[in-house]
């Protein structure tokens, strides 16, 4: 893209340099005024041939020929040149469609993020750094082509046809993002999503608490209200600011200590299975803190005593380092019978 934008940007240059110079030329050699100057550059180098608007002398008739000879030379190579740009803009497109296409078909369990505002930018960048495989589906070209430019699979399409979800392998997808501009278009999303896959999780942004509801209805998740959320860590920050900065620490980025909150499932072949927490030396190696079990049956158990037991298909959400989160999670992953 920078490539055609600097040879468009040469054959800009290109024509206004002759246009600048022919219309100095007559000014200077044959006394023309500015205006009259420029008409007559301008029916040279576009080979209009309307005549000499004055009559020239043979000096004049020299500089205009030579204007001829590098006019429309000029004006054919920007004629190519445009050509150029838009069959290599034609065939990018189409490759590059094929290409994101092929990508998108291989995407198994990924997240589908509808739309790339503020929200949708920060949701993304979450799965970038969780390395969890997702695509963009935005309907404003500028958006498309950011986060394409950022290394992410993005379609350009509206998010609310049938035929968009089918594009980016909906059936295949572990989960949706819905933050589309208004609650109405997030609602719409939200039900066709779930009916297109019932077993969908969905998580959607509401702007009027009034609409909270509605979407749970419909069949979202999760859903999330950055406003009301947002003034509420604000009075949070003032009255309790040791638990604010607390929270900061495990949710946010580059604040603080390389703190953060994981969920690890205990696979049926894992060695600690149907053991206690005290058990699990893991815990102590890896400098990690159980905060809550989340039972397969959907019954969560917070701040779990030692003697909890552990089962297949729990997830332990779990606290510490990023470091040792990972060797916990590796650990639970690997230690299989």
């Amino acid at each position: 893209m920078r490539q055609i934008r600097l040879r468009l940007l040469r054959v800009g240059l290109a024509i206004l340099g002759v246009l600048v110079g022919g219309t100095l030329g007559f000014i200077l050699l044959e006394d023309y005024p500015p205006f009259d100057a420029f008409y007559m550059t301008l029916t040279t180098v576009t080979t209009v041939g309307y005549g000499e608007i004055h009559p020239l002398s043979p000096a004049g008739r020299v500089f205009n020929a030579l204007l001829i000879l590098v006019g429309v030379t000029v004006i054919l190579l920007a004629m190519g040149a445009m050509t150029q740009t838009v069959i290599e803009l034609e065939l990018q497109q189409f490759f590059g469609k094929r290409r994101v296409q092929k990508m998108i078909d291989k995407l198994q369990g990924h997240i589908i993020v509808c739309g790339f505002g503020r929200v949708g930018r920060g949701a993304a960048a979450e799965l970038v750094e969780a390395g969890t495989p997702f695509v963009v589906i935005d309907h404003n070209e500028d958006r498309v082509e950011r986060a394409i430019q950022q290394g992410m699979l993005a379609v350009l399409a509206d998010a609310s046809r049938d035929d968009t979800f089918q594009l980016v392998g909906i059936e295949r997808a572990k989960g949706l993002i819905a933050t589309l501009a208004s609650d109405a278009d997030n609602l719409f999303l939200v039900m066709t999503a779930k009916t297109l896959n019932p077993n969908l999780q969905l998580s959607a942004r509401v702007a009027e608490e009034s609409s909270e509801q509605k979407m749970r209805r419909a069949g979202a998740t999760f859903v999330f209200a950055p406003y009301v959320a947002t003034g509420h860590r604000m009075a949070q920050a003032l009255i309790r600011p040791h638990v604010q900065q607390f929270l900061d620490f495990t949710i946010q980025k580059n604040v603080g200590p390389d703190v953060g909150i994981e969920q690890v499932r205990v696979e049926e072949g894992c060695v600690y299975r149907n053991r206690a927490l005290a058990e699990m030396e893991i815990t102590h190696e890896t400098r990690v803190i159980v905060l809550a079990i989340r039972r397969e049956s959907g019954e969560m158990i917070f701040n779990p005593p030692p003697e909890t037991m552990v089962a297949g298909g729990d997830f332990l959400i779990a606290m510490g380092e990023h470091a040792g989160l990972r060797r916990f999670e590796q650990k639970l992953m690997g230690a299989s019978r």
